[in-house]
């Protein structure tokens, strides 16, 4: 699950810029973040899948559900792909976000697909009218 950690995520993650980010460990059941003033262990469970690593597979999805608290993703989740939704940089590049998440759809929580979705349809009404 190592493959769904990126700089970009831990920034967001710790709200913090991918400058202020000074080293990501991926060790085998967790991920060390270490950055401007923050020295953490986080377990791969927080870091949602992205489209530019291969999809996650179902022996990555009964990992989750093991990690989790809940039977649902964690909140995280739901922000990092509004935030995948909003920097876009093509209508195409939103379509295919949003087909992503389709694909992981059932670890999230209604409310959290219902949030997507509105945000998905904002941002693309953005791209079809200005």
């Amino acid at each position: 699950m190592a493959r769904f950690v990126t700089i970009e995520t831990v920034a967001l993650l710790f709200n913090l810029s991918p400058d202020e980010i000074y080293r990501i460990e991926c060790w085998q059941h967790i991920v060390y973040v270490h950055g401007k003033g923050l020295s953490r262990f986080v377990s791969y469970a927080d870091f949602p899948p992205i489209l530019e690593a291969e999809p996650p597979t179902p022996q990555d999805m009964v990992r989750w559900h093991k990690r989790w608290k809940s039977a649902i993703a964690p909140e995280f989740w739901t922000t990092f792909y509004g935030y995948q939704f909003n920097r876009a940089t093509s209508e195409s590049q939103l379509l295919a976000w949003g087909q992503f998440v389709a694909t992981v759809k059932g670890l999230l929580s209604t409310a959290a697909l219902q949030h997507l979705r509105q945000r998905y349809q904002l941002e693309q009404y953005w791209w079809r009218h200005f």
